[in-house]
């Protein structure tokens, strides 16, 4: 099963709020199993792509390898 495509809209939806509750659960790691945080996971590596304002506190949440911003 393919997971959704994130959209650049829904990428414009998220604000510090959001990204902090996106954050937390991920840091709660609290997951029915290993793959059901991957696609917040997804989320915030494509906002710390897109969107790295909103991520400098979570950095630690993401792969720490480089990746392409284009």
């Amino acid at each position: 099963m393919a997971s959704p495509a994130i959209t650049s809209e829904q990428l414009e939806s998220f604000d510090e709020a959001s990204v902090a509750v996106l954050a937390q659960r991920l840091e709660d790691d609290d997951y029915p199993n290993p793959f059901a945080g991957l696609g917040d996971w997804h989320l915030l590596r494509a906002l710390a792509i897109h969107r790295p304002e909103l991520t400098r506190p979570y950095v630690h949440l993401i792969d720490q390898e480089p990746f392409d911003e284009d």
